[in-house]
């Protein structure tokens, strides 16, 4: 693959994960809510599953992705339902104060369960799948691409998502130490509760 062809699936790449969406929407949610914790499993399940759509779109498979309509009900469901999950935990969260030099709060949630949620979640987004199904094809010729082409948009799908959002968990993280009261905490919770409900309600009606 040319480098120009590399940069510019790369800017348009990177311009696409950054655009607000239900998986942004979530990343900022939670971060808001718990900081920095388990946020490399939750970017994880996002990094694997445009690793998925991208191979699928890369080795033929979009038609038969596009014909799978039963699978794809099934998992973005699963998306917005764990969005709801979030969204409830979120809402009735104890508003504790925020302190810096304090635990982190075990939210019960493993590091496991975030990578299947952001999954779940990323593999039933359509903005993910329009991009590798529909407009990957119009950047990079899938039926020249060879295995070297392969593996540079492997590599820059695996350093710009990470770096993307966990900008926005650092930033989101950031703005949660401003609030201290816990009223501010509770205000927090539930409004980022309310933003993953209206993610998942996203979610499932596209």
């Amino acid at each position: 693959m040319s480098l120009y062809g590399l940069l510019i699936f790369s800017s348009i790449y990177l311009l696409a994960v950054a655009t607000p969406g239900p998986g942004v929407a979530a990343v900022i949610a939670r971060s808001l809510a718990r900081g920095t914790q388990g946020a490399i499993a939750f970017i994880a399940g996002f990094l694997i599953g445009d690793l998925i759509w991208f191979a699928v779109a890369a080795t033929g498979l979009a038609a038969l992705a596009q014909t799978a309509q039963l699978v794809f009900v099934v998992i973005k469901y699963a998306g917005a339902l764990y969005l709801l999950y979030l969204a409830y935990r979120l809402w009735t969260a104890p508003p504790a104060k925020v302190d810096d030099e304090a635990a982190p709060i075990d939210t019960g949630q493993k590091p496991f369960q975030l990578f299947l949620g952001s999954l779940a979640l990323t593999l039933a987004n359509p903005k993910t799948a329009i991009f590798f199904l529909a407009l990957l094809p119009t950047v990079v010729r899938l039926e020249d691409l060879t295995v070297a082409g392969f593996l540079e948009i492997v590599a820059v799908i695996s350093v710009g998502l990470p770096l993307v959002l966990g900008g926005y968990v650092l930033l989101a993280a950031r703005a949660r130490k401003v609030f201290k009261s816990e009223r501010a905490v509770r205000t927090i919770n539930r409004s980022t509760g309310a933003a993953m409900a209206c993610a998942a309600v996203a979610v499932a009606t596209r």
